[in-house]
């Protein structure tokens, strides 16, 4: 952790928050917090219910209902999806990986990369924005077509 996160300390003023996997819930969140004065968001699963309340007697006299509490079956576990916040991280990605200069690592550079990083998200911006403001654009171009 230190060895990755040392050498950006200070280049990134303006970051202030950081979301962790529940593997950085001890000695690696402490020490973020304190060198680096960040804070630190540990993402863990959904809480997933383990009983339910059953009731019992009579519904239609409720002086005779009574409520137990039964525990459901454990479900074999498998794959359930990416964590709450690991969803963002991955669409990003994913969005990158759409243009062709990035979805291979072309770049000698580090600067090159973070550079087409960052024109990949503009031209998704801007799609975006134009796609956004193309019905007030399409209204102009009728009120003022000559």
């Amino acid at each position: 952790m230190q060895l990755l996160l040392e050498p950006i300390k200070g280049v990134v003023a303006r970051m202030n928050k950081v979301w962790v996997d529940q593997g950085y819930t001890g000695k690696g969140r402490e020490w973020i917090e304190q060198e680096m004065a960040w804070e630190v968001e540990v993402v863990r699963r959904p809480w997933r219910s383990r009983g339910k309340w059953v009731p019992h007697g009579d519904l239609n006299d409720l002086s005779t209902v009574w409520f137990t509490y039964e525990r459901i079956k454990l479900a074999k576990t498998g794959f359930r999806g990416p964590l709450p916040r690991r969803w963002v991280l991955e669409r990003s990605l994913a969005w990158i990986g759409r243009y062709r200069r990035m979805s291979k690592d072309y770049e000698y550079l580090t600067s090159s990369s973070e550079t087409m990083v960052y024109l990949g998200m503009l031209r998704l911006m801007l799609k975006r924005l134009a796609k956004q403001n193309e019905p007030q654009f399409v209204k102009y171009k009728q009120t003022h077509a000559a």
